[in-house]
């Protein structure tokens, strides 16, 4: 099965470079597969999340995260290896799940504000296509926008090969609603990707970019995305 069948092209990126990921430009938008080796994803750049918030190992969940990108549109591609999967009883089919982040998750946490960086989003895809939206200022929280009544107009796909314990998960965002720019190469934004994973005392965290706290909400230690032709 092709699945999995790119799940080693793309090695780690260089230490001088641990903090920058990397947005391939597509020549057109693309229907959701969540599949690595759709011929959509095969050439995109790649980054990979073995640790967890404090920079410890976490053994057998090595995440790799893709990004392509258009004029309209983001997309992100999660590679999730796992042990146990956790997941939602009785998940919604159609609507938003808030409070995601209780079961398993992947989540990219961006923002194109660099004067202010506790201003961004975050958006979750769930190995069974679940999602929640969320617009966040660290400063001035306000409940009913970092809810479900803030709405970016982003699509999830997911799959899950239990066979090979993988899941992954692709998200197609808007850019308008991340950045008020037009998307052209060149342009970066401040970036994070998390996975929680697993139940209970076997629950596991892993990020990108360490925060050195339980949080991950810490857009200090963000790292930068920059979209390319």
């Amino acid at each position: 099965m092709r699945f999995l069948a790119a799940l080693l092209l793309f090695p780690a990126l260089p230490l001088a470079a641990a903090d920058l990921a990397r947005s391939l430009r597509a020549p057109h938008d693309a229907p959701l597969s969540a599949d690595p080796a759709s011929p959509f994803w095969t050439a995109a750049p790649g980054v990979r999340a073995g640790n967890d918030s404090f920079g410890r190992p976490v053994p057998g969940h090595e995440t790799e995260i893709r990004s392509r990108w258009t004029a309209a549109n983001l997309y992100f591609l999660f590679v999730c290896p796992y042990e146990e999967l956790f997941l939602k009883p009785e998940p919604p089919a159609a609507a938003e799940t808030n409070f995601l982040w209780r079961w398993d998750v992947a989540e990219v946490f961006i923002g194109a504000d660099f004067s202010n960086i506790k201003r961004y989003r975050e958006f979750q895809v769930s190995p069974r296509g679940e999602w929640v939206d969320l617009d966040i200022d660290r400063d001035q929280p306000d409940p009913a926008r970092e809810g479900v009544l803030w709405n970016s107009g982003f699509a999830v796909k997911a799959r899950i090969d239990e066979a090979r314990k993988v899941w992954c998960g692709e998200m197609r965002i808007p850019i308008s609603s991340i950045d008020t720019r037009p998307a052209r190469a060149g342009n970066q934004f401040r970036v994070n990707f998390y996975r929680l994973q697993g139940p209970g005392p076997k629950r596991k965290g892993i990020a990108w970019r360490p925060t050195h706290q339980p949080s991950y909400h810490v857009p200090e230690a963000f790292g930068r995305l920059i979209l390319e032709d």
